[in-house]
Order: structure tokens, then sequence, then C-alpha cells
């Protein structure tokens, strides 16, 4: 349904050094990089973050969050720790959520903006 995803942050050095790290584990890379605007996917950009002057203010009870497809539960593993590591905050370890469905395995960070995201595997 989607091309793309598109996201404001206050600093984008940042957002580059957290990305970088925790979309590794999921097989996505920074495929666009700039002063001011950032892309990455696998075969062409699905999120772009960009420079914004007023980024979108976290709220926890907003409802937005991004959910990223990983390969298998040991990358969801894997994106959460390296999440963590580059300067993320835990919002949901890595498990199963069987109120979602009985395979739906997943994880969830707060980026440094505040954003929440996601890493997920249905197997």
């Amino acid at each position: 349904m989607f091309d793309h995803v598109s996201i404001g942050v206050a600093d984008i050095p940042r957002a580059r050094a957290f990305y970088d790290e925790a979309l590794k584990p999921l097989g996505y890379a920074r495929l666009s990089d700039g002063e001011t605007s950032l892309g990455y996917g696998k075969n062409g950009v699905g999120l772009w973050i960009g420079k914004a002057a007023k980024p979108v203010k976290p709220d926890m009870e907003s409802g937005l969050h991004f959910c990223f497809v990983a390969e298998d539960r040991k990358a969801v593993d894997a994106f959460h720790a390296a999440a963590l590591r580059s300067g993320g905050k835990d919002n949901g370890k890595p498990g199963l959520r069987a109120d979602y469905s009985p395979t739906y395995y997943a994880a969830f960070i707060i980026d440094p903006d505040g954003y929440r995201i996601e890493a997920y595997c249905g197997k």
C-alpha cells in the first residue's frame, strides 16, 4: 500500500547513528545519505528521515508507530539489542504477543526522537 514513510527528526547525525545500527539486523541499510535527509531500505528507500524544524512531539498515547519486517525471531532479538546500544529505549522486550496472534514475535523500541518502532516476525 505504501511506497515509503517519512519522519522528521531534530538531529540527523544522531538519527543516522541510531537507524544504521537498529535496522542492520533486519537487513535494511542506509541507501541515501545527506546533510538533511537519510533513506533506508533493501532494494529501495522505504523510510525517509529528514531534518525538521518541528518534529512530531513524542506522544505515547497517539497510537503512532512504525513496524519493520524481520526475517526471523533472531533478527527481532538482534534489532532490539542494537537499538538499545545505539540510543533507543525499551518499549517491549522481544517475545511472542499471543494476544496479536499465536506466532506474532516482536520487540518495541522508542528511538532518540521519541518515535515508537517495532520489529516483527510472524514465524
